[in-house]
Formats: structure tokens, C-alpha cells, sequence
């Protein structure tokens, strides 16, 4: 169990990242280190992600939100959206465009600084690598929504979603739990519950539990 005063590693760029059962109450684990490929997948690996580039942060929340693999729930108006299809749904047809919108779109009124250029770059890596993915709504040619990860083996983690258009992200969040369902995935990671991930079936799960799926399903051969 973290310390609630907690405990936080400061990391030079070769360090390794600490286990997350260190982490601090408020799941802050370490500071520093780099944003390289190998660094984010042994982050992701360990069930740690970053929050924050500037200086780069580490963290591993307890408790940690996750989605039902294969049972994202699907209310009456957005299954009304979903019989009308009025987007047109792809996968990795411009991660760089769907994150760069998750970074500006603006969400209740303030825009989405939380993806600074630090971490869009690095996340653009990641995808270059083929370790993040992407699904996009399209309408007419403009896309309106979408949503991106990161996959390792039968785990998913969801980072971020946008919409331009009336239940666009949703939309590509179903159609993404669609795909990891058939394909086998066992655990999709939403990293904290939200109003808007509890009104799609999030749930909250101890830290220990989340570590224990998760060395589960990064043991999977790469299901994407």
C-alpha cells in the first residue's frame, strides 16, 4: 500500500521507473526520466503513464478507472446515433490529427492543455513504432471525433477522445471496444472515472487488481 504522504522518485534519463506500489496518495510515482519509445512502453508495461511533460510526471492512480471489454454501455440516444451512422469510422487513418484535436478541442468550456507539444511528439513516436492507434469519425471528409491508445499485447489504454460533432467520440469509443472485443483484449484501461467514461460502464478498481489484469494481459500476444 502507498505511503499517503507518499514517496516520489526523481529519475535522471537512464533510470528505471520505480514500481507504482510506491506511489505517493494521490498516485504521483516519479518525476523525470524521458519520454523515448522504450521508456513509455516500460511505463505502460508497469501500469504507470505520464500526466505531464513539462516536467515529466509519472503516475499510478488508485483506484484506477477500466472499461468492460466488449460491454461498453450504450445508451438509447447514442445507440439512436449508432443505427443512423452518420460518420464514417477508420482506424489509423491520421493518429496524428486525432491527437493533436484531443489537444485543442476545447471540453466545458476550457481548452485541453494537458497534451503539450512535449507529449504530442512522443506519442506520435509511439504510433510511428505501431504501439498507439487510433480510430476517427469522419463526416464528409472533416473529421468530428476520434479517440487514441496505446496497445500492449491484450491491454488497451485509452488517453484521450474529442468530438466536433454530436456523440462523434463515443461513437469511435464503441466501435474501438468493438474491434479490442474481437480481437481478444482483456483489459482497456480508461486511467480515472469521469462522468462521461461512468456513463459508458467505467469502473473503479483497486490498484493491486489493476496490476494483476494487467500483467495478465500484456502476457497476450499483440492482438491489434
Amino acid at each position: 500500500m502507498s505511503d499517503p504522504a507518499g514517496s516520489v522518485a526523481f529519475l535522471s534519463p537512464g533510470d528505471r521507473l520505480p514500481d507504482p506500489s510506491q506511489a505517493r496518495g494521490d498516485g504521483l510515482v516519479a518525476v523525470g526520466g524521458d519520454l523515448s519509445v522504450e521508456r513509455l512502453m516500460e511505463a505502460y508495461r508497469k501500469g504507470l503513464f505520464p500526466w505531464s511533460a513539462d516536467p515529466i510526471t509519472w503516475w499510478s492512480p488508485n483506484p484506477r478507472g477500466v472499461l468492460p471489454v466488449g460491454a461498453v454501455h450504450v445508451s438509447r440516444s447514442l445507440a439512436r446515433t449508432l443505427r443512423r451512422a452518420p460518420y464514417t469510422v477508420t482506424f489509423d487513418q491520421d493518429f496524428s490529427a486525432v491527437i493533436r484535436a484531443c489537444a485543442t478541442v476545447p471540453r466545458g468550456g476550457t481548452a485541453s492543455t494537458w497534451i503539450s507539444p512535449r507529449l504530442l511528439e512522443a506519442y506520435e513516436q509511439l504510433a510511428r513504432a505501431g504501439h498507439a492507434h487510433s480510430v476517427e469519425c469522419w463526416q464528409e471528409g472533416r473529421l468530428v471525433g476520434g479517440v487514441y491508445g496505446v496497445c500492449l499485447g491484450g491491454f488497451f489504454a485509452g488517453e484521450s477522445m474529442f468530438h466536433r460533432a454530436n456523440d462523434a467520440s463515443k461513437v469511435a469509443l464503441v466501435h474501438l471496444d468493438r474491434h479490442l472485443s474481437r480481437r481478444g483484449f482483456t483489459l482497456l484501461d480508461c486511467q480515472m472515472v469521469t462522468s462521461v467514461t461512468r456513463s459508458l460502464g467505467a469502473q473503479e478498481i483497486s490498484r493491486a487488481d489493476y496490476l494483476g489484469r494487467l500483467a495478465r494481459a500484456v502476457d497476450q500476444p499483440s492482438r491489434w
